[in-house]
């Protein structure tokens, strides 16, 4: 398959730049990509590295309920001053978010992109991959976002604010957040890896931000988007989707009940997308935009990825049968089997 033709390739593409230019965007020169081109990003790229050129607007929702809201009540002040950074924020996040929707996660965010990498590096190793989490896993894992949104990006930094818990909690999720620690891995920098003595809650957060770190990569080589799943960052896409312009747009047929192949495609186990015969807008909550689920449907047109009221991707029997052959053909190809071949009296090509 032309590699320009295919959809998986394009985004792997899309997100190695944005990778690059997130990681390492300040290297560049340029005042703007120094001095960061947003400070509400909707993807998670860490105020911690310094070299990056953009900052998650997670890091400044925390700062403004610690530093700004939580201060402003506890002193008795304007509550309108006191909130007014926090939509300042998220004006600026809905101005972007706008245009790409939960696109940001399934083709910009950094650490989706790691995992991905990982993932497919897990496959070439010849591990058996979990094709789907089992139902229950993922109906009992979708609240888990909602809940570190509340009360690690809002709660907790607002309770620090308003004196009822320690400074050290300001910034619970950014203390937490694997993103912290791959981008700033990725530039050389191993600090944050290292646990924080400084007292309990610091130890505890670091040693929490350490064991998240591992444990995502130990299950991204077998399970697909782990820490995607549990993201503070989709839980907010989740609230304004709606709002996008990009988005995941399904026109049912009869074959539908008996296909499922989208389901099966799908990164993050969305069985919706499968069984919605009625709704035609299929961006659900832990929808990332990637376009899997609109390769691998089998009936034209059935589903499509449309911006606005155009469609930029629809699927297409055709495209269907020589994107499954080129997945399979690359499922093949694995180290152990490359190994093989290179071994005297290998395996031998027919």
């Amino acid at each position: 398959m032309n590699p320009l033709k295919n959809l998986s390739v394009i985004r792997k593409l899309v997100q190695l730049v944005t990778f690059v230019l997130l990681v390492y965007g300040s290297s560049l020169g340029t005042f703007y990509l120094a001095d960061k081109i947003s400070g509400a990003l909707p993807a998670l790229s860490c105020a911690y590295d310094m070299n990056g050129s953009d900052i998650c607007v997670l890091i400044p929702f925390q700062h403004q309920m610690d530093h700004r809201l939580g201060t402003v009540i506890s002193a008795g002040g304007d509550l309108l001053m006191g909130v007014m950074p926090t939509l300042i924020s998220l004006g600026i996040f809905l101005l972007l978010f706008v245009f790409l929707n939960k696109a940001f996660c399934g083709w910009i965010c950094p650490l989706g992109t790691f995992q991905e990498w990982i993932q497919i590096l897990g496959q070439k190793l010849g591990l058996q991959r979990i094709e789907s989490v089992d139902a229950a896993v993922v109906q009992k894992t979708r609240p888990v976002k909602w809940a570190i949104l509340g009360l690690l990006v809002f709660g907790f930094p607002l309770l620090t604010g308003l004196g009822y818990v320690n400074h050290d909690l300001g910034d619970t999720f950014c203390r937490i957040c694997p993103s912290r620690i791959l981008t700033t891995l990725a530039n050389g920098d191993a600090g944050q890896l290292v646990v924080d003595s400084a007292n309990t809650t610091t130890i505890v957060l670091s040693l929490l931000a350490d064991f998240l770190f591992g444990l995502m990569i130990a299950l991204a080589l077998t399970v697909r988007q782990p820490f995607c799943r549990i993201c503070p960052m989709l839980a907010l896409h989740a609230v304004f989707r709606k709002l996008g312009l990009l988005r995941l747009v399904k026109q049912a047929s009869p074959r539908c009940e008996k296909c499922g192949l989208c389901a099966k495609a799908c990164p993050m186990d969305i069985r919706e997308i499968h069984t919605e015969m009625v709704k035609s807008d299929v961006t659900f909550e832990d929808c990332t935009l990637c376009g899997r689920c609109v390769e691998f449907c089998p009936d034209k047109g059935v589903l499509q990825l449309k911006y606005a009221m155009f469609p930029l991707f629809r699927a297409d029997p055709q495209y269907f049968k020589v994107r499954k052959k080129a997945q399979t053909q690359w499922e093949k190809n694995t180290l152990r089997l490359l190994w093989s071949k290179m071994k005297p009296g290998g395996v031998r090509d027919s």
